[in-house]
């Protein structure tokens, strides 16, 4: 028997509709089971569909399953904060007033409503793994066009999803990059890594400090994420521990932009609180109702 579900569609990352990453939430999912949530991520068709159900630690707010249409995500960036913002949207008052514990397959994650408006989420712990020598040439296959920066080493970084964080030249050099799809299908395979995250340094008077593309290859298509919160979670971690080689002053905050290659204009911000890195931004609302499922 179906029932009356609320639903939201949300745009993530953006404070202006359609420039950030869509995302579906199911406010109501008790009762689906793990293929009609499948299903249902087929359906919307988006990167990510979360589904929100009655936490089972006695200190989360919410537990919240994230799938693609083909996997389930023990964590992702930008489902954690859409979901946050659509639950706040619909009346969801915090245990704790001023933050919401979320609780996903990594644990529990904490999502801070800011002052200035739009929500942060405290990045997970990351593992970390040098990439070897002897992926180089296959890197700079995948990444061609753009020039990778020689004496700083790529790094996977796992916080659930996994990605391999590769610094360019420059922010333009991210830009160029027109990907190689079976090349970064290999070093998924190899590596065992969820995609590739690109990132380089803008001028001094740039849009952002840093720009940003998280690449990835889905059954041998290639795909571009338009604003990825694990992704700069995994960065934000890479450069604490390579010591902020960009400034001391990055050690507070930076800010990234995020999608400029598919039209969009996503907007990243990262805030280091006693040393320890939050991404957050801006989330909109486009649709608004109730699903039949």
């Amino acid at each position: 028997m179906t029932r009356l579900r609320r639903f939201k569609q949300v745009d993530v990352f953006t404070a202006e509709p359609l420039k950030g990453n869509a995302l579906a939430v199911i406010l109501d999912a008790e009762g689906l089971t793990d293929a009609e949530m499948f299903a249902m991520a087929r359906w919307t068709n988006l990167a990510e569909t979360a589904f929100v159900l009655k936490p089972e630690s006695p200190d989360a707010d919410y537990r919240v399953r994230i799938f693609t249409t083909d996997k389930e995500l023990p964590f992702a960036g930008h489902p954690t904060l859409g979901t946050a913002y659509a639950l706040l949207q619909s009346g969801l008052k915090p245990k704790n007033p001023g933050h919401l514990i979320q609780e996903c397959g990594v644990g529990l994650v904490q999502v801070n409503q800011l002052s200035e408006g739009g929500q942060a989420f405290s990045a997970p712990p990351a593992a970390m793994k040098p990439l070897g020598a002897e992926h180089n040439a296959l890197l700079a296959t995948a990444l061609r066009g753009g020039k990778i920066q020689a004496d700083v080493t790529p790094v996977a970084a796992d916080m659930g999803i996994i990605w391999l964080v590769v610094r360019m030249e420059s922010a333009q050099d991210c830009l160029n990059i027109t990907a190689d799809a079976a090349a970064i299908s290999e070093l998924q395979t190899r590596l065992g890594v969820n995609g590739i995250a690109v990132y380089g340094l803008h001028d001094k008077n740039g849009p952002a400090d840093y720009e940003v593309r998280a690449l990835i290859d889905e059954d041998g298509v290639l795909k571009e994420d338009p604003v990825t919160g694990s992704a700069n979670a995994c960065l934000a971690r890479v450069l604490k521990a390579g010591g902020f080689p960009d400034g001391a002053h990055m050690a507070e905050s930076y800010r990234v932009r995020q999608g400029t290659k598919l039209q969009r204009d996503g907007r990243v911000t990262v805030t280091f609180v006693d040393g320890e890195p939050w991404i957050g931004g801006d989330t909109c609302t486009l649709i608004d109702g109730t699903l039949d499922l």
